[in-house]
């Protein structure tokens, strides 16, 4: 069964090899040559623009590889193997410095020369197919199609490329390369004692993958804390406010309730608050000196400042409430427009039959307020995993303890990540880190969205 479900690829991917050995079998010479000079068949065939275009794209790359990559790229095995140096100069009495390598620059050139390859292989193929195309249409005693209406096949038949092909470039440069380096910098040990250009850092393999899960036992026991603490700050996060926020919308919406947009108006305000205000004024308000304890000792409720924020289990109990205040109004707002679509048949029905209030809830408004925000609800439980701004703010992952590497009780693993890059600079364990958070968030995701009856009944509501 596994094999039949692979026969697609692999069937596309010998497709294509076999097209172009075709092409090449069935090419005469000047198809053939275009093979190894791009633009010789389109120059051959009275296509000078399109075959100067071509030809300058495989020039380009050619100058690009040999005065600015190559020298970075023949580095990429060992990242570098002469450090800057200071050196003391005897006639002047001063230290100069001797230029050496810079890993940083060599890992991140790297991978854009290897990048680079992939448009040349782009344009490699168009070259090809524009050699062959023309051939073909000459032997049928045709012209082949000018520069001009080739242009003007861009603003028509293939606008859907023209229009694609900036926001590809600028995804690829700005988002897909930034990743593959941040990868790499995964399996090196790029840290505080490895800063080039002084210091180089080189390849360590999976030492650190090993180190955050078994060979580094304080690495270990820091990931899986707080790796721990964040799947219960995600879950309790998403579905407090999830379930909280369909109530409170019901509580609303309830027929006899009077000044509904009133109270509507009262909890969006929290919306009309820019968020990070509202978590640095809490944060201070329930600080050992703030508001909230010395409110609470005047009226001698307590003898002694509650820790809200330095301990770490009312630290945690705080995120979670103050996030439940922050987030209701999202879900409140989504769930009066769903709520109001639910057929009032259903509720007709389980009236007669002797439902209860309770009991049409479980049975008629949580199933359907599941099935249409499923997604939603993925995304949410997803987005409260990387939920950097309501923990930073507010505890700023602390309260410290020594039980975790640069960590603290209330760190999620994005700020976790965020410490250990601009606090500590250990670039190569953050990297391992988000490796860890892409693969965690990317399993889940897929997994219980294709469980989900948003995804299996997409067309009904049962």
């Amino acid at each position: 069964m596994a094999k039949n479900k692979r026969d697609p690829f692999y069937q596309r991917l010998a497709g294509g090899f076999n097209e172009y050995f075709r092409m090449f079998r069935e090419g005469d010479a000047w198809t053939r040559l275009s093979y190894l000079i791009m633009g010789a068949g389109s120059f051959a065939r009275g296509q000078i623009v399109k075959g100067l275009l071509f030809l300058s794209g495989e020039a380009a790359f050619v100058w690009f590889y040999a005065a600015f990559g190559w020298r970075y790229l023949k580095d990429f095995g060992s990242l570098g193997t002469n450090a800057q140096l200071r050196v003391w100069d005897e006639i002047d009495e001063v230290y100069r410095r001797v230029p050496g390598d810079n890993s940083m620059l060599i890992l991140l050139y790297s991978v854009l020369t290897l990048a680079a390859i992939l448009p040349l292989v782009m344009l490699w193929k168009a070259n090809v197919r524009a050699a062959f195309k023309a051939q073909k249409i000459r032997e049928s005693k045709q012209k082949p199609p000018g520069f001009i209406t080739d242009l003007r096949t861009l603003l028509d038949s293939r606008f859907h490329m023209t229009l694609l092909s900036f926001p590809m470039v600028t995804l690829a440069l700005f988002t897909a390369l930034p990743i593959v380096f941040m990868v790499l910098i995964a399996f090196t040990n790029f840290d505080k004692a490895h800063q080039p250009p002084g210091s180089l850092f080189s390849w360590t393999g999976l030492a650190n993958i090993r180190g955050v899960i078994s060979s580094n036992p304080l690495y270990a026991r820091s990931f899986g804390g707080i790796l721990g603490w964040t799947f219960v700050w995600a879950v309790f996060a998403t579905f407090s406010n999830y379930i909280l926020g369909i109530v409170l919308a019901l509580m609303i919406n309830k027929k006899g309730i009077r000044l509904k947009r009133m109270w509507r108006t009262i909890f969006v305000t929290t919306i009309a608050i820019p968020q990070f205000v509202s978590l640095m004024l809490v944060s201070k308000m329930f600080t050992d000196t703030g508001v909230v304890n010395v409110i609470l000792q005047r009226l001698r409720v307590v003898n002694s400042p509650i820790p809200f924020l330095t301990d770490a289990n009312w630290a945690r109990v705080m995120v979670i409430m103050v996030n439940i205040w922050v987030g209701i109004p999202y879900t409140m707002l989504m769930s009066t427009g769903i709520l109001m679509n639910i057929p009032a048949e259903l509720y007709e029905s389980a009236s007669i039959d002797g439902a209860t209030p309770i009991q049409t809830f479980v049975s008629i408004t949580m199933p359907y307020m599941l099935f249409v925000t499923g997604p939603y609800l993925i995304t949410t439980f997803v987005g409260n995993i990387n939920n950097f701004n309501v923990i930073y703010l507010l505890t700023a992952g602390g309260p410290a303890t020594l039980d975790y590497y640069q960590g603290g009780k209330t760190d999620l693993l994005v700020t976790w990540l965020y410490k250990l890059t601009v606090n500590e600079q250990n670039y190569s364990l953050a990297s391992t880190i988000g490796i860890f958070i892409f693969v965690i968030v990317a399993a889940l995701s897929l997994t219980v969205y294709n469980l989900t009856g948003s995804v299996k009944k997409e067309d009904q509501f049962s």
